[in-house]
């Protein structure tokens, strides 16, 4: 027979609460977790601000920025979600992607949130290939379909 798996009292990446036997009030505990999990899983974020949006929406997430205010004051680089009338906040782990709206691309956090740079298409030197410089064109393009690389229209 198997060992019965013994639980901390959250998740060890976001925190999401267990519940357990005789818990009173189990709906708050379901709730919060189905509320974070909705803001996490297959995350879109609007963009990143220091500031809440004066009117956001529910289920909207944002990249809380490097100086915070107001309801995100010392939660910054983490996603902040509206659910049910007000912010959630989950700390963000090394690995993991958002595709930002505003950008248009994918944001990493490694340690911080970073977001490809589009190099410069070739231009100058002594010889010119085009069809080189129409392969880097295309590969920079596709990079940016990807979502990698910004979007410039």
């Amino acid at each position: 027979m198997s060992q019965p798996v013994t639980f901390e009292s959250a998740t060890p990446r976001f925190g999401l609460r267990h519940l357990f036997p005789a818990q009173s009030q189990k709906e708050f505990i379901v709730n919060e977790s189905h509320a974070l999990l909705d803001m996490l899983l297959h995350c879109a974020v609007e963009g990143e601000a220091n500031d809440p949006p004066p009117a956001p929406t529910e289920g909207e997430v944002w990249i809380v920025g490097p100086a915070p205010t107001g309801e995100w004051n010392e939660h910054a680089g983490q996603l902040a979600g509206r659910q049910a009338g007000a912010w959630l906040f989950a700390a963000p782990q090394d690995g993991m992607r958002v595709f930002d709206r505003a950008a248009r691309q994918a944001a990493l956090h490694q340690g911080e949130w970073v977001r490809a740079v589009a190099p410069e298409s070739p231009a100058g030197g002594s010889t010119v290939d085009a069809e080189a410089r129409a392969a880097i064109d295309n590969l920079i393009e596709t990079l940016r379909l990807a979502g990698i690389l910004p979007r410039t229209d």
